[in-house]
């Protein structure tokens, strides 16, 4: 709901690809999770599973989580979690980097 809320406000309002309107919003969105997860953690609350991280990294989201993860110190210590999530910003902006260029 909230990608939705904010890649429609994005796009109705913005020159922005829809591309990168898709990428912010993921952002966006793995940015406040990520903030969440670090407030509920210890309190016995219901945490964000990891898989739910990896996978708005996987779909888009990566720059957000990985800016997230370092702005609130959240699982900066698991050195596996960093190592995924920086190896799907690497292949992800590799492949934007592809899809730019063939359409010029």
């Amino acid at each position: 709901m909230l990608i939705a809320a904010v890649a429609g406000g994005l796009y109705a309002y913005s020159p922005l690809e829809p591309l990168v309107i898709y990428i912010i919003a993921l952002s966006l969105t793995a940015f406040a999770l990520c903030s969440y997860d670090k407030a509920v953690a210890g309190r016995g609350a219901t945490r964000v599973p990891e898989r739910v991280l990896f996978a708005l990294a996987l779909l888009g989201g990566s720059l957000g989580l990985l800016t997230g993860m370092f702005a609130f110190r959240h699982k900066t210590r698991k050195v596996s979690f960093r190592v995924v999530v920086a190896v799907i910003l690497v292949i992800q902006a590799a492949g934007i980097y592809w899809f730019l260029a063939i359409r010029h």
